[in-house]
C-alpha cells in the first residue's frame, strides 16, 4: 500500500501562498486610454478655460424640454419605460429617427436602424461584427481618437489615409485599398473630429465609387452634421451611386439634444445590422428603455431642427470669437482650419514646436488644448492642436486665448 505525503499544515496566523491571476488580454496592455479624458482629469479646477473637451455647452440644453418628456414617459407608461426592452430598440424612437434620416435624402424605415448606447458603441459593435484580429481598417489622417481605441482593440491593423485640408484624398484611398484589402474605411465627412473639416460632394462620390469597385465597407459617422453654420448642406456619402449596400450611417443625439442620454444610432444593410445586434446582446442587451421613450417623446412633442438651429447660432458666435483671437494668440507662422460647422478648430504651430510638450506649461496659464498626435494613426503632426470653441462664452475664449498665447510666448 503506498502512501501518499499530506502538505505540511499552515502554522496558524500565516495564509498559503497563492498563484498570480492570470495575465490580462495583450489588446488591454497594448491600447492606451484616452488622453482628451487625462486631460479633462488634469484640467478639471474651475479657474481653468478648458478648450481641451469635446462637450456641448449645457446651458443651451434644452433640460425642461428633456424633463418633460422623461415626465410624460414615467407618468404615462411607467411599466414599460422601466422594463427590458428589445436590442434594436425602441419602435418609437427607430421610427422617428429613420422619418429625420428620409426627410434628410436617405430612404430608410425603422427595421434599417439600430439604437445604440451613444454612437460611440455602434463602433464597437461594427469592430466585433466586420474585424478580425490582423485585418486591416482605413482611417482618416487625423482621425476620431475614439476610432483609433475601438479599431485597434479588436486588434486591426489601422492605416490613414493621406489628405489635405478638404478631407481624405480618394486616389490615396484606392491605392490603399489596392495594396492593403481592408476591411472598412471610417470617415467623419462633415465637420470633422479633429479638424473641423467638411468633405466635398465630389470627393464623396469619388469615395463610394472605390468602394463600389474595389470591395469595401464604408463606416459614414455624422454627429456634427447638423451643426451647420454656414454653407449647404453636402448628402452622405450613403446616397452616392455605389455606396447604397455598403454604408453604415452612425448618428447621435449628444451633440444636439444630451450627451448624458447616451443615445445613438446606425442605420446600414439589413445583414450587417442583424450582426451588430447579436454583438450588442452580449454587450448590454439593450440601450436603457427609459431613455429612448423619453427622447421618442421630446421628438414628437418639440421641433428638434429649431433647437438645433438656435445652439447653432450660438456656436456660430463661440467659433468666431476663437477664429478672432488665434492670430494674437498662436506663434507667428501658424495655420488653422476655418469650420463652417460642428465644434472643433484644428491649428498647427509653426516647424519646432511640439504641443504635447508645451501642453503642462500651458496647463499652468489656467488653460487647455488637446495636443494632435494621439489623433494620428500613422507618424504624428506634433505640431497640432485642436481648440474645442462651443463650451465656453465668446468673452471666455477671448480670456483663454489671450492666457494661450502668453504660454507659448512665455
Amino acid at each position: 500500500m503506498t502512501v501518499t505525503d499530506a502538505p505540511a499544515p499552515v502554522p496558524t496566523g500565516q495564509s498559503q501562498a497563492s498563484a498570480p491571476v492570470p495575465a490580462f488580454a495583450a489588446r488591454a496592455a497594448a491600447v492606451g486610454g484616452s488622453p482628451v479624458r487625462d486631460i479633462l482629469a488634469v484640467t478639471a479646477r474651475p479657474e481653468v478655460i478648458n478648450f481641451a473637451g469635446g462637450l456641448p455647452a449645457p446651458e443651451l440644453f434644452d433640460a425642461a424640454g428633456v424633463a418633460a418628456a422623461f415626465q410624460a414617459v414615467l407618468t404615462g407608461t411607467p411599466g414599460t419605460a422601466l422594463q427590458y426592452s428589445t436590442t434594436e430598440g425602441e419602435p418609437a424612437l427607430r421610427a422617428a429617427i429613420a422619418g429625420r434620416t428620409a426627410a434628410r435624402g436617405l430612404p430608410t424605415d425603422a427595421d434599417g436602424i439600430i439604437v445604440t448606447t451613444g454612437s460611440q458603441q455602434a463602433l464597437s459593435l461594427l469592430a466585433t461584427a466586420l474585424v478580425e484580429p490582423g485585418d486591416t481598417v482605413l482611417v482618416e489622417s487625423p482621425c476620431y481618437l475614439a476610432a483609433l481605441q475601438a479599431f485597434s482593440f479588436a486588434g486591426a491593423h489601422v492605416v490613414a489615409v493621406p489628405g489635405d485640408d478638404e478631407g481624405l484624398d480618394p486616389a490615396a484611398l484606392d491605392g490603399l485599398v489596392a495594396a492593403h484589402r481592408p476591411k472598412l474605411l471610417y470617415t467623419v465627412p462633415t465637420f470633422q473630429n479633429p479638424t473641423g473639416r467638411t468633405l466635398p460632394a465630389g470627393r464623396r462620390a469619388e469615395i463610394a465609387a472605390v468602394a463600389a469597385r474595389r470591395g469595401l465597407w464604408i463606416v459614414e459617422d455624422d454627429p456634427y452634421g447638423e451643426l451647420r453654420f454656414e454653407g449647404e448642406r453636402v448628402p452622405w456619402i450613403a446616397t452616392y451611386p455605389g455606396a447604397e449596400d455598403r454604408t453604415v450611417l452612425l448618428g447621435s443625439f449628444s451633440k444636439v439634444m444630451a450627451p448624458g442620454l447616451r443615445l445613438g444610432w446606425m442605420r446600414g444593410p439589413a445583414t450587417l445590422l442583424r450582426a451588430c445586434a447579436i454583438a450588442k446582446q452580449a454587450a448590454d442587451l439593450h440601450t436603457p428603455t427609459v431613455n429612448q421613450l423619453a427622447a421618442a417623446r421630446y421628438l414628437a412633442d418639440n421641433d428638434l431642427d429649431a433647437h438645433v438651429a438656435r445652439v447653432a447660432g450660438a456656436y456660430a458666435q463661440r467659433r468666431d470669437a476663437m477664429l478672432a483671437g488665434l492670430g494674437a494668440s498662436l506663434p507667428e507662422g501658424s495655420s488653422w482650419i476655418r469650420p463652417a460647422g460642428g465644434m472643433f478648430i484644428w491649428a498647427k504651430l509653426p516647424e519646432g514646436y511640439d504641443t504635447t510638450a508645451l501642453l503642462p506649461e500651458v496647463v499652468k496659464h489656467d488653460v487647455a488644448y488637446v495636443p494632435g498626435a494621439p489623433f494620428y494613426a500613422g507618424e504624428p503632426d506634433v505640431a497640432t492642436l485642436r481648440m474645442c470653441f462651443v463650451t465656453q462664452t465668446p468673452g471666455e475664449i477671448a480670456e483663454g486665448l489671450g492666457r494661450l498665447g502668453e504660454a507659448l510666448r512665455g
